[in-house]
């Protein structure tokens, strides 16, 4: 398969560049959550405060929490990038003690102003925290743990919100004495979170010659164009807050969802947010495995369809329950209605999941090192405003007279609009997602040696060409976007001439035939290199006929001719030729629909780079005919049922 030293993404945890940082962040998260949701079960359930009603409650005390998050979100992203981060964390978690210590007053004194307060404070010390937290994770991971350690983080992220919350709810349900416990709690896992903090690795400076703007305004506004320069980025931030104004409609409404429609206590609310939790921490864990290590963009298309599709269905297994007295957790269970529920909320959880570490990986992975902080200030901004949006926008919905399910089914739909409208403008995901399919379904893919596709910089990728999907399978088998040199007649075919054009492939014709197209194809291949991305031709000029690999022309050498140091890498795609996309069919494809190798295995290999100033047409073809396995270096392989 893949590199052989790769170890499962849980092995982060044995190590001191990630655990000490996990469990930091965990405890913090658990906390932030313990003490949101003891407070939101105190006023909903417990007071009787006719400034702040049950119903508004959730989303009152969430927009407070996020407010901080929009005014001082600059100021966090140019410190992270400024001081270490090691060192920046432990000042947030001590501040983190100090916060706790007044809410914990708040709570023995059942002081809704000064709870209040801390939400907002709390909201503060999160701000702070989060463009350290995921500027710290590139410099301690490598391109190929960072989607594993992005799902360890996020899976633990909710984890401990569902514990917190679930502590939260638990303790403040306790006859009497429940707020006086949850201050104690609060407070306790404030200093372990402090401790675990002293063992983070030192993290030194991006920038440290970064002189601090303090003007919010001024510093957001400029930290917006700074993520706007690079649109992949710019654009996965925007999705990243979309998933948050999604998202915030469903937490902030879990409590009063439980008791005005699910007819259910505290305990049922707590329960909602145990199965969100588990979802979201299940399809975190789950991107590492279908992406194979690499930044697999192609599963937010499937993110978002699930999200969509599970919210829907929500507001129909969660219309007309017949009334009923208040259900303790077992009841709730004991009536099957409810399961319908729960699925629907684990599920749209664990596509919630899918969808969103794969952008944060990207955001990571493609952000300049130097204003990454910056970058992910810009995104808790957005995330901030679009989750003020989505306070504002539940609220007035709930207060226009819909109900929590109606509200449900609009965030829904609303996010299958959004979803459609963003993979058109950023095709890049859909070509993804098109990718991902046919290497999962379509075909039972295999990838050898992808380790030697670079993550950085130019390089040409070299392979043999065997059927219409060569460059989808390739599209899956890179975390970097790959520019295709391809036969401009494939440009004229119906669905795959279009995804070709919206993956800006580079239309090349003989220099016999059409000299002008032949020489503007190679303008715009180097262009691409000189940009530092990545160029794939196929050297043999068209797909096999007979599936031997046919005599390399000398494009590449012309490719390459001003780059004598890029990495030139052979690749070899093995038994797709008899396949319904190869031309087998007495020099036909895509002749018959259920033709033997549709799912079958097929692979893909790279091997090592070669100096581009060593490239000959002749030594490439040794290379890719070695890593097909023939005995002569000639015969494709037959695909196999």
């Amino acid at each position: 398969m893949s590199d052989p030293s790769h170890t499962s993404q849980f092995a982060l945890l044995g190590q001191r560049r990630f655990a000490p940082f996990f469990w930091t962040q965990f405890l913090g998260a658990g906390n932030d959550n313990l003490f949101k949701f003891a407070f939101t079960v105190l006023v909903t359930y417990q007071l009787n405060l006719s400034w702040l009603p049950p119903k508004q409650a959730g989303l009152a005390i969430g927009a407070l929490f996020i407010l901080p998050f929009v005014l001082f979100s600059a100021t966090s992203g140019q410190l992270a990038d400024k001081y270490d981060k090691a060192r920046l964390m432990r000042l947030v978690k001590s501040l983190e003690i100090v916060i706790m210590a007044l809410a914990a007053f708040g709570f023995y004194a059942v002081n809704v102003p000064v709870l209040l307060s801390c939400v907002f404070l709390m909201g503060l010390h999160s701000t702070l925290f989060g463009p350290v937290k995921y500027a710290y994770l590139p410099q301690h991971l490598d391109d190929r743990e960072i989607t594993g350690g992005n799902g360890m983080v996020e899976m633990g992220t909710f984890v401990s919100i569902l514990l917190g919350n679930l502590a939260g709810g638990l303790l403040v349900a306790t006859p009497i004495v429940g707020p006086q416990h949850v201050a104690i709690a609060c407070v306790v896992v404030a200093v372990l979170g402090r401790l675990t903090a002293q063992a983070i690795p030192a993290s030194p400076s991006t920038d440290p010659n970064l002189a601090i703007n303090w003007n919010p305004i001024t510093e957001t506004w400029r930290n917006l164009k700074l993520a706007h320069g690079q649109l992949a980025v710019f654009r996965s931030l925007l999705g990243i807050s979309w998933m948050w104004f999604f998202g915030a409609v469903f937490l902030a409404n879990f409590p009063s969802f439980a008791k005005e429609v699910l007819h259910g206590d505290e305990h049922v609310a707590s329960l909602l947010l145990m199965v969100f939790s588990v979802g979201i921490g299940v399809g975190s864990l789950l991107c590492e495995v279908l992406s194979r290590r690499h930044v697999e963009i192609g599963l937010v298309p499937l993110g978002a369809i699930g999200m969509s599709i599970f919210a829907i269905d929500l507001y129909f297994a969660s219309r007309g329950l017949p009334p009923a007295n208040t259900l303790g957790v077992g009841q709730f269970l004991a009536q099957h209605a409810h399961w319908r529920v729960l699925a629907d909320l684990a599920l749209l959880a664990l596509f919630a999941g899918l969808y969103s570490v794969p952008m944060y990986a990207l955001i990571q992975m493609r952000a300049q090192p130097s204003h990454r902080a910056r970058i992910i200030a810009a995104n808790n901004i957005l995330n901030a405003l679009f989750m003020i949006a989505s306070s504002i926008l539940a609220g007035a919905l709930l207060g226009a007279g819909f109900s929590i399910p109606e509200l449900f089914l609009t965030v829904g739909v609303a996010n299958a609009v959004v979803a459609f409208y963003i993979f058109l403008v950023v095709p890049e995901y859909l070509l993804r997602f098109i990718a991902f399919i046919v290497s999962r379904l379509v075909y039972r893919f295999r990838l050898s040696g992808d380790h030697h596709i670079p993550t950085q910089g130019a390089a040409v990728l070299v392979c043999n060409h065997v059927s219409f999907v060569d460059a989808v399978l390739l599209m899956a088998a890179s975390p970097r976007p790959i520019r295709f040199l391809m036969d401009h007649r494939i440009f004229r075919l119906p669905v795959l001439g279009w995804m070709f054009k919206l993956a800006k492939a580079i239309p090349i014709a003989p220099q016999k035939e059409d000299p002008a197209t032949y020489e503007a194809a190679f303008a715009a291949a180097r262009a691409v290199l000189d940009d530092d991305e990545i160029v794939c031709i196929f050297p043999e000029g068209g797909i096999t006929r007979d599936g031997t690999l046919q005599p390399f022309k000398g494009g590449v050498m012309k490719l390459v001719e001003n780059h004598p140091d890029m990495p030139v890498v052979p690749m070899a795609l093995q038994n797709l030729w008899g396949s319904y996309f190869s031309r087998v069919e007495q020099g036909q494809a895509m002749v018959r629909p259920f033709r033997r190798g549709m799912f079958s295995r097929v692979g893909l290999v790279a091997g090592a780079p070669i100096p581009a100033k060593d490239v000959t047409p002749e030594l490439l073809r040794e290379r890719v005919a070695a890593l097909l396995g023939t005995a002569d270096g000639v015969t494709a392989q037959p695909a196999k049922a």
